[in-house]
């Protein structure tokens, strides 16, 4: 997959697409790229849940990929497999963490689509090995 830095996004050498996220159907996996401090992108599959321009999936607090969204809330999304190959339209997007009420929301539709995965291995791995589980929304960058 070919990978813009922040300095070819700021040139215009965009490597996305300019759909939304709508676009992208209700994918179960997609490819997240987010952004380290020099432009680099490190992209990763995540299962995430759907409804319409927005999007929820979660990680723990440790991973990388949460201390770069803090920092930089612009990632791009890709539909993929499991294994991250990119299977449809790469688009640009916002994300925000959650917590309270809004986590619990992302949680039960995370566990609603994904009964066995997240709803029993996710939480149970994060507990177990000491993890703060990090619920995310997806949005449009709008």
């Amino acid at each position: 997959m070919s990978r813009s830095t922040r300095a070819d996004r700021r040139r215009g050498m965009e490597t996305t697409t300019s759909a939304r996220l709508s676009g992208l159907g209700e994918p179960k996996t997609i490819l997240l790229t987010t952004f380290r401090r020099n432009g680099e992108g490190v992209a990763t599959p995540v299962s995430a849940v759907w409804d319409g321009n927005r999007g929820w999936f979660r990680t723990w607090d440790a991973a990388g990929k949460t201390a770069r969204m803090r920092r930089d809330s612009h990632v791009t999304v890709a539909p993929c497999t499991v294994r991250g190959r990119v299977t449809g339209p790469t688009v640009d997007a916002r994300v925000r963490v959650l917590a309270g009420a809004e986590a619990a929301d992302a949680r039960h539709r995370l566990a609603t689509r994904f009964p066995v995965l997240h709803g029993v291995v996710v939480p149970l791995t994060h507990r177990l090995k000491g993890w703060t589980t990090v619920h995310v929304e997806l949005t449009d960058p709008t």
